[in-house]
């Protein structure tokens, strides 16, 4: 486990190296209105979130799918990488405005940023956040037209991110659907996290490396599908643990933040479910309260701790670690020993790490 956390280290100290020099570069390179000051703006917080920490996750499984393949230089990658972050980022702007959420790795996010500058002007705050968003989407499938590469690949490459994109975009619908049903059955909870994640956060990186590395994706998309997946939940429900149960100097956002947005996540699902009529009108009545205090959140920690919430999440955590690292086992008959390991190790790292 030790040996893949320390690979995915040194793929995301490299690649921040790369992501920095793409926007000192990006001023230059893009064709912006002279005379505005906007823009220059709208560039300088998309560059300050997309630097501003993220477990890069995405890029590790993208060169270790090449590296599956090959361990020789393989072009089109960078470029993969650019665009698999790049789409993060519009993936982040635009969740912070749905969720009105203040915070995002450590520092304002986009929306509130705006909110700031603009405070006698709600609707301009909200139109620059919303397009600063929709611009780091069109410039995640910009890069990959930059990529030296034949032309055949560069398309198959694009197809997969413009899926990944939309698809995500599918998903964030079902996410509000999701918070309108009283208590989401773990088949609906799945197929959101399906949906706004596991497919352009595991799936879509897992292609791309492969794509680029020469390797033919019809036979192998089974088996990417059977990781991707739990490794997209366990991820999920990693998240919604530490959004309740987790210490915000850690995780770089508002604890209770799922609380607060009404959002019916895995761990306040959980935590319904679990409860008594009485319990469930106490997380009731902090759901969907923007301004719930801090003493009620705690008052929901504990009860959630009372019912063994937390125990179960970690529980679930293990089980998809446990069951993608399974299937990665299945994979050396088909590729690289070296990199096959990574991804059998991967898993269960992401749970034991804090």
């Amino acid at each position: 486990m030790t040996a893949a956390r320390e690979r995915a280290a040194g793929h995301r100290r490299r690649f921040d190296l790369r992501f920095q020099a793409y926007f000192d570069a990006l001023p230059e390179r893009l064709d912006t209105p002279a005379p505005s000051r906007f823009t220059p703006r709208c560039l300088e917080l998309l560059r300050d979130l997309s630097l501003r920490g993220g477990k890069r996750l995405r890029v590790a499984l993208l060169y270790e799918a090449a590296r599956l393949v090959t361990i020789d230089p393989v072009p089109g990658l960078a470029e993969a990488a650019l665009s698999i972050e790049l789409l993060q980022t519009h993936g982040l702007v635009h969740d912070d405005i749905i969720d009105d959420a203040p915070l995002r790795r450590g520092g304002p996010s986009t929306y509130y940023a705006y909110r700031r500058e603009f405070p006698a002007a709600d609707r301009t705050a909200l139109g620059l956040a919303v397009l600063a968003g929709d611009l780091a989407a069109f410039l995640s499938m910009r890069v990959l037209l930059e990529a030296d590469v034949p032309a055949e690949l560069r398309q198959a490459m694009l197809e997969v991110q413009l899926d990944a994109g939309a698809e995500t975009v599918a998903g964030q619908i079902v996410d509000l659907e999701r918070d309108l049903r009283r208590i989401p059955d773990e088949e609906f909870l799945h197929t959101v996290c399906e949906y706004k994640s596991t497919r352009y956060s595991v799936l879509a990186p897992l292609r791309l490396g492969l794509l680029a590395a020469g390797e033919e994706l019809t036979g192998h998309d089974a088996r990417l599908r059977r990781y991707a997946i739990p490794v997209g939940i366990g991820g999920q429900l990693r998240d919604d643990y530490l959004d309740l149960f987790g210490d915000e100097d850690s995780t770089g956002k508002s604890t209770g933040a799922d609380l607060r947005a009404g959002r019916r996540s895995y761990a306040v699902t959980a935590l319904l479910a679990a409860a008594d009529e009485e319990q469930r009108a106490v997380v009731e009545s902090a759901l969907g309260d923007p301004h719930c205090p801090a003493e009620t959140v705690e008052r929901v920690r504990e009860l959630a701790r009372r019912l063994g919430v937390d125990r179960k999440l970690r529980a679930d955590m293990r089980r998809c670690a446990e069951t993608a690292a399974a299937e990665a086992g299945t994979w050396h008959p088909h590729w690289r020993e070296e990199a096959v390991a990574f991804f059998t190790g991967l898993p269960l790292a992401n749970v034991v790490r804090r």
